[in-house]
């Protein structure tokens, strides 16, 4: 045999055995992979949430239909039942429901408040945590900061997925206000403003929480400008957002505090605008409004409830709540940081380059010492 057609057949031989090798490689890679611990933890979950059939969800509105939709087209086999209402009315109901020993929801998906001062204080609650399976979302290293952000003192109870910031949840009448003289917080207490700011109450659990205590733990804020923003600037007292919203744009007042549903007034052409964050040189919030996860402790379906969990918590489950929530007119940002967000409005995205304080600390949940501050500010103002 000529040595050229020798040396041909040894070299087709190798590449051959070498093609062999990568694809016996690659079986055994994904036999690994299949037989992953997480991967035989994730399917005997499934199987048992299967043979549960249900999961039962108390949620915000909006955040139901995430679960009772594309939950529901996922797990076929899963009914998702949901309950939705206000944080502190929800977690009233389940404490309620508990002292007359029925156990009903299994998951609790709300803002940042009543799972910690309501549910994690009731001992209503069992660590998050263990029931996180998908490695995807274990890996910190997808989320923002690198980290899991829990807002309980426990760090392990209130998953918090929901990063939205915020420059103090202030609207502006854009006939009244320019924003670009509008720099600093301060500027507010100027007194051409006096009289003419609104709010929804201060003292009422809720979306005026993460802004209170923004300005309150923030180091060129602090105590002195939440009593000086309470007791000095005249300021008219709502629990009405409607009102406020009428009031703001018909020019009666120039600021509205912690208005809700702003981007709705925007599209009707109503003359509101909202701060974006990063406009003040103190600079803006991360909170969580809607988006905090907590397993219940006896829960009737345990096993499908981590279903629930590991889905809305995944990649596709993010993606889906921020789809829903730019079709809503929502603009709520996801912690999770390898999704993309063409989907979130500029209002709550976090961008580079901006001063953001994480306003649902653990220690910071407590209310009370911002509220005594309030209080004696708006009774030296002689305010309801």
């Amino acid at each position: 045999m000529d040595r050229s057609h020798l040396n041909f057949r040894i070299t087709a031989l190798n590449i051959a055995l070498l093609v062999l090798q990568i694809l016996l490689g690659l079986g055994s890679v994904n036999a690994g992979e299949a037989n992953a611990p997480w991967q035989a933890e994730w399917e005997r979950t499934l199987k048992a949430a299967e043979k549960e059939g249900q999961v039962v969800i108390y949620s915000t509105d909006g955040l139901d239909l995430i679960f009772r939709e594309a939950l529901q087209r996922k797990y076929p086999k899963i009914k998702v039942t949901t309950v939705t209402g206000r944080g502190f009315e929800l977690g009233q109901r389940v404490m309620s429901e508990r002292r007359a020993e029925k156990y009903i929801p299994d998951v609790f998906a709300q803002g940042s408040t009543t799972p910690v001062r309501v549910l994690y204080s009731g001992k209503a609650l069992v660590p998050i945590r263990p029931a996180l399976i998908l490695p995807e979302v274990v890996d910190q290293s997808k989320w923002w900061q690198g980290k899991h952000h829990y807002v309980d003192p426990e760090s392990g109870y209130v998953f918090m997925f929901e990063g939205t910031a915020r420059s103090g949840d202030i609207t502006y009448n854009t006939n009244l206000v320019n924003p670009e003289e509008i720099k600093s917080y301060w500027d507010l207490l100027k007194p051409k403003w006096k009289g003419k700011i609104v709010t929804l109450d201060p003292l009422t659990a809720g979306p005026a929480s993460n802004s209170e205590r923004f300005f309150y733990y923030n180091p060129e804020l602090g105590p002195d400008f939440v009593r000086r923003l309470f007791g000095e600037t005249d300021m008219t007292i709502v629990r009405d957002n409607a009102q406020l919203l009428d009031w703001l744009a018909l020019g009666k007042f120039a600021f509205g505090f912690y208005a809700r549903e702003v981007e709705k007034a925007e599209k009707q052409a109503l003359p509101v605008g909202q701060f974006l964050p990063g406009h003040f040189k103190e600079g803006a919030s991360v909170g969580a409004y809607n988006g905090t996860l907590s397993f219940l402790n006896q829960a009737p379906h345990p096993n499908a409830a981590k279903v629930a969990i590991n889905w809305l918590l995944s990649r596709e489950g993010q993606m889906a709540w921020l789809e829903y929530n730019f079709k809503a007119g929502s603009d709520y940002d996801s912690m999770r940081e390898d999704i993309p967000k063409d989907k979130v409005n500029p209002r709550g995205r976090r961008v580079a380059g901006v001063k953001y304080l994480m306003t649902d600390r653990p220690e910071w949940m407590d209310m009370n010492p911002i509220y005594e501050v309030i209080k004696k500010a708006l009774a030296e103002a002689k305010k309801p």
